[in-house]
């Protein structure tokens, strides 16, 4: 599968030629100014939790592909209000299975509301099983003992890990994450968006390689494949 990477804590995953974006945090951010979001092609998008740095462009880019919005029963409630139409609400705990794959939804120990104030619902993280592969997406999260049930039960063969620091867990508490999560290839995401999570990439790097792990910093707008 090929894996985009749109800055912040947004990827764009191709698996069975459908086209998934995580996330949509692109037109307002920085670092990612070389993206066009109107060039952006979306069969499905999963919002982990109603944050404005992972919901941003949802609604634009929902409209414009009629991709089906993946995520909590209430973000999907307050897109529908934005008119969004192709929504299918889930909460932690649930699985569905889709064209591509499946998608079931875990905890994630974070908090979350929309833009305008209201309750976001429960913030999750996303296991993505498929022929290709399965892999972790971890939204925004704490280090937490749940994670360990993903290694117990799923094979994990990649998971995409905040590490931050501040707003999620860090570089150390991923590392232990990965334990938990019995997977030793991680792609960072929810680092240097603001000043407060900015990272040293070469240090974050050797810490998961003295850990037996290998920590994947894709640059923004580069596309990698698993």
């Amino acid at each position: 599968m090929d894996i985009t990477y749109y800055g912040h804590s947004s990827f764009g995953i191709t698996i069975n030629e459908k086209k998934i974006v995580f996330d949509p945090f692109i037109s307002p951010n920085p670092l990612a100014k070389n993206i066009d979001i109107n060039t952006l092609q979306a069969d499905y998008i999963l919002i982990s939790h109603g944050h404005g740095d992972h919901i941003a462009d949802a609604v634009a880019l929902a409209k414009r592909t009629n991709a089906l919005v993946v995520s909590s029963f209430e973000i999907g409630e307050w897109l529908a209000k934005q008119g969004v139409k192709n929504i299918r609400g889930m909460n932690t705990g649930g699985k569905a299975k889709f064209d591509f794959g499946s998608i079931k939804c875990v905890k994630a120990e974070h908090s979350s509301s929309m833009p305008d104030g209201t309750y976001g619902g429960n913030p999750m993280g996303f296991v993505v099983e498929s022929n290709q592969g399965n892999f972790y997406y971890a939204g925004d999260t704490a280090l937490t003992y749940d994670m360990k049930l993903i290694g117990d039960y799923r094979k994990i063969d990649f998971a995409f890990l905040p590490i931050g620091d501040n707003y999620t867990m860090g570089v150390d508490n991923a590392i232990i994450a990965a334990d938990f999560i019995k997977c030793k290839d991680i792609i960072g995401m929810h680092y240097d968006t603001f000043e407060v999570i900015k990272i040293n990439h070469e240090e974050a790097v050797n810490k998961f390689s003295v850990a037996g792990k290998k920590l994947t910093l894709i640059p923004i707008n580069e596309t990698i494949n698993k």
